[in-house]
């Protein structure tokens, strides 16, 4: 069998250019190879995708999607774990770009998924009646035990 486009790409992505080019760290590296593992199996397991068939025609900007959405629901990934996986992938595709300009239109669009947005967590504050137990009746000061 002859190796996919894809899995060249993702070698040299993982092995050259990540290390090579960027520089990125060590830590780097295996987060953004954890993704790719973990997109490999989805697309084996719920897309029915053999690794050794995925080609870069396809991982769509939908099929992409449906994995962010599985991380999410199917292995209870926090958003910003999710993000951190969309980071990776978008990198892998802005490398792609300049390894196969035919396929520009379908990378761009995989790079213009945009990032989810992290609900903000309210802080919640003491009232004043629980502030004054907290402290209780000498409001914070204790007196001097010598």
């Amino acid at each position: 069998m002859k190796p996919t486009e894809f899995a060249k790409y993702l070698t040299e992505f993982l092995t050259t250019y990540l290390t090579g080019q960027k520089n990125v760290s060590k830590n780097t590296i295996l987060s953004y190879r954890d993704t790719f593992k973990l997109l490999l199996r989805y697309c084996h397991v719920t897309r029915r995708i053999p690794p050794e068939r995925i080609t870069l025609e396809a991982l769509t900007s939908e099929l992409v999607t449906g994995f962010l959405d599985w991380l999410e629901t199917e292995r209870k990934c926090s958003i910003s774990t999710r993000n951190q996986r969309l980071a990776a992938i978008h990198s892998f595709f802005r490398y792609a770009q300049g390894e196969d300009p035919s396929g520009l239109y379908y990378f761009q669009k995989v790079l213009s998924i945009p990032i989810k947005k992290e609900e903000k967590k309210l802080v919640e504050h003491l009232t004043p009646e629980a502030v004054k137990l907290l402290l209780g009746k000498h409001g914070g000061v204790c007196p001097n035990r010598y």
